[in-house]
């Protein structure tokens, strides 16, 4: 419940100027739980980093230890979206298209 928390306030504040009160947040809402922090903020950076939120993912890669979990989101991000996979050859169901 911590961890989608902590991923709320980063979504929510994306787009901010200011990221020395969201970051004052989320450590506020982790408490003594930095692992938690560490981890949760390091995949959303990860995950979510681009142009238009580089102000607060910036600030938030100076939280000491976000490496590996940074590494993380990318690589979760890099992955391809599901899918259902198409019709086997003769299936009635769904129809093929050519």
């Amino acid at each position: 419940m911590l961890s989608i928390t902590l991923d709320a306030i980063c979504s929510r504040n994306r787009y901010t100027q200011d990221p020395a009160p969201v970051i004052a947040e989320l450590y506020a809402t982790a408490g003594d739980r930095l692992d938690i922090l560490t981890e949760s903020v390091g995949i959303w950076v990860g995950f979510f980093e681009e142009a238009h939120i580089i102000t607060l993912c910036t600030a938030l890669r100076e939280l000491p230890g976000l490496e590996p979990w940074i590494a993380l989101g990318a690589n979760r991000r890099a992955q391809p979206d599901h899918r259902t996979p198409g019709a086997r050859p003769g299936a009635s169901w769904p129809e093929q298209r050519a």
